[in-house]
């Protein structure tokens, strides 16, 4: 039998009890002057990398619809499927943590945008960001774990191309269109925000109903392929990318050595993923914008452990212990640092007696 990670179930009520909420992250000890060099944000490279986003979204789309139905749309639409629904997350996730652009209205607008694509309501899932910074991988205290212990596979599976997530953000936009706010949402979303929630999702809807009245009035798949259907079909690179943040790592820590993995990537998969493969730097020092993690990575490398040197050879390391899990749900990943880091805390003591 499983954990309960409900947040509003005993486990969450637990953490805050005995003080696992809301840890003191452990941090590498670097001069502040260098960090604060880091955080500096520049609206020229943010707009730049979301005017190329963009301008290919719009490239692709046009040469798709340009050459239905043949064949040859195919990659095109392939391309605009993995910007809209992947490209969107690490914007989303940028744009929310209003370091990408140095203008605040600029984090804003892009922000919208990338919720929309992503059908992530802006309001719900800045906060339920803020609560998985705060309490990363705590169980009951998390909302954005990705897999329960043991995992469930398929459920990964069918998330990448994205059956579970729209069924998920379809069943929460009529929930907040009706004007209700669900349990765990209460958890960590601010009643000040509620009616701004609300409003969002008749929003949304309001947009879905026409783009798919469009295609119905038109006879063509079309509308729904520029609209909506990316978030499943061009999902599959964010799933990819993201779960290598955090699976087969421990939970209930207080050092993000612990929990987060930094995987080395290609320019073309960091573009799409706007360098959060450098997830460990990420969390430890949140504000520092994502064109300036490289830099932070060179930084801090002392004392991290190294990261994987590839997507493949992350997913081969993650694997046999995801497999493990379903039997042995205490199995984890426990990665050596280099010789001087800061050991670990006392809390990897334990969690040596159940790594592979």
């Amino acid at each position: 039998m499983g954990k309960n990670y409900d947040l509003t179930g005993p486990t969450g009520r637990a953490a805050l009890a005995n003080g696992t909420a809301n840890p003191a992250w452990f941090r590498p000890d670097v001069d502040p002057k260098d960090i604060r060099v880091l955080m500096q944000k520049s609206d020229a490279i943010a707009l730049r990398d979301t005017v190329l986003w963009l301008g290919l979204m719009i490239v692709f789309a046009i040469t798709a619809t340009l050459l239905w139905p043949t064949w040859w749309s195919v990659p095109f639409w392939l391309a605009y499927g993995v910007l809209y629904g992947s490209g969107a997350d690490s914007r989303w996730h940028e744009c929310g943590h209003k370091t990408a652009f140095k203008t605040a209205w600029m984090n804003t607008i892009v922000y919208h945008i990338a919720c929309f694509m992503m059908m992530r309501n802006p309001a719900v899932f800045r906060a339920s960001h803020v609560r998985h910074h705060t309490d990363t991988i705590i169980v009951g205290r998390d909302p954005e774990i990705v897999a329960m212990r043991p995992p469930d596979l398929i459920n990964l599976a069918l998330r990448a191309v994205g059956v579970v997530d729209v069924y998920d953000a379809f069943k929460g936009m009529v929930r907040h269109a009706r004007g209700r706010i669900s349990g765990e949402e209460e958890m960590y979303v601010a009643p000040t925000d509620h009616p701004r929630i609300f409003r969002t999702a008749r929003i949304w809807l309001a947009i879905y109903a026409a783009t798919l009245i469009v295609a119905i009035w038109t006879a063509s798949i079309i509308p729904l392929l520029l609209i909506g259907l990316p978030r499943m079909y061009g999902a599959w690179h964010h799933v990819m990318t993201g779960v290598l943040q955090h699976l087969g790592l421990a939970e209930n820590v207080s050092d993000h050595r612990l929990n987060t993995r930094s995987v080395m990537m290609n320019r073309l998969n960091r573009f799409i993923y706007l360098n959060m493969n450098y997830h460990l730097e990420h969390h430890m020092f949140t504000m520092v914008p994502y064109y300036n993690l490289p830099k932070l990575h060179a930084l801090i490398k002392h004392d991290l452990p190294a990261p994987d040197p590839s997507i493949i050879s992350a997913y081969k390391r993650l694997l046999p212990v995801l497999i493990k899990q379903l039997n042995y749900e205490d199995a984890v990943i426990l990665r050596d640092l280099p010789d001087g880091a800061t050991p670990y805390r006392a809390e990897a003591d334990k969690l040596r007696r159940h790594a592979i």
